[in-house]
């Protein structure tokens, strides 16, 4: 189901041609249903490379986010210390496997086809998350997106981790901040663009585009939508629940990822005792 004031793909079709115009698409809620993150996460305990004090650290993390008793960029840091040592070539290859696995029956069908649309238009198609690269580069492969602004691992010499995030985190004004040097490199009109994303930090990107397009937005998300007239997408995946993303709404991406594995983590243990 979608809802909006009026047809985005034949706003797209009559938008002007060319490479200047950029159309921006956050990962999260937006291109996907729920998080990326938990498929990795619940992948980990499967595999036993998770133990519960990992997934109860980044769940403990998340909510001393949440209380304003702790930044994103710690949290993210936090998270990506419990991945020190391990080979991102081999993360690579495992989000490319949960991408054919789990996540592309979660890509909502109308975001294809928007994406689809700007491509056709001749835009500059980039996906811009806060997630980290194992997480968004399989997703903008699969969708042809060319062109990727994210959170990025640093590496030693060897090609593993560090369990360091490099810097600036891509968040909140720093997202907006990347995604201006993106154009400013590209040469891209950011008045003449497009903006897809779901969370309320991705307001201050919001504002700076000339079409803002909130995608099932979060409540403060809703709010500058509703006060500034920008047209709404609702988007559901039909057949899909979305109970579960209900209530861990309060959760940021990286705590919900955490009781999705707890959750798959309980439910391996259980169907083992059967």
């Amino acid at each position: 189901m979608v809802t909006l004031s009026s047809d985005p793909l034949t706003q797209i079709a009559h938008s002007p041609e060319g490479a200047a115009v950029g159309a921006f698409f956050d990962l999260d809620g937006t291109l996907v249903a729920g998080f990326t993150a938990t498929a990795h996460a619940s992948d980990r305990v499967r595999r036993g490379q998770a133990r519960i004090g990992e997934v109860m650290g980044v769940i403990e993390a998340s909510l001393r986010y949440k209380l304003g008793r702790m930044q994103f960029e710690r949290l993210l840091v936090r998270a990506a210390g419990y991945l020190r040592g391990e080979s991102l070539a081999e993360l690579d290859d495992i989000g490319e496997r949960l991408y054919a696995e789990q996540i592309a029956a979660r890509v909502y069908p109308l975001m294809r086809e928007v994406v689809a649309a700007h491509q056709s238009r001749g835009h500059t198609v980039v996906l811009s998350s806060s997630a980290l690269t194992i997480h968004a580069e399989p997703v903008a492969r699969a969708l042809g997106i060319d062109h990727v602004v994210c959170n990025t691992f640093e590496l030693d010499d060897a090609g593993r981790l560090t369990g360091a995030i490099n810097k600036p985190i891509v968040w909140g004004r720093q997202k907006a901040a990347a995604v201006q040097r993106f154009c400013v490199a590209n040469e891209i009109d950011l008045a003449g663009s497009y903006f897809y994303a779901d969370g309320d930090e991705d307001g201050a990107l919001m504002a700076l585009v000339g079409h803002p397009r909130p995608v099932n937005p979060r409540p403060g998300l809703a709010a500058k939508a509703a006060a500034n007239d920008w047209p709404v997408l609702h988007l559901t995946i039909p057949g899909r629940r979305s109970s579960t993303a209900n209530v861990v709404g309060h959760f940021p991406a990286l705590g919900r990822a955490a009781l999705g594995a707890a959750f798959a983590s309980l439910a391996l243990r259980a169907r083992r005792r059967d």
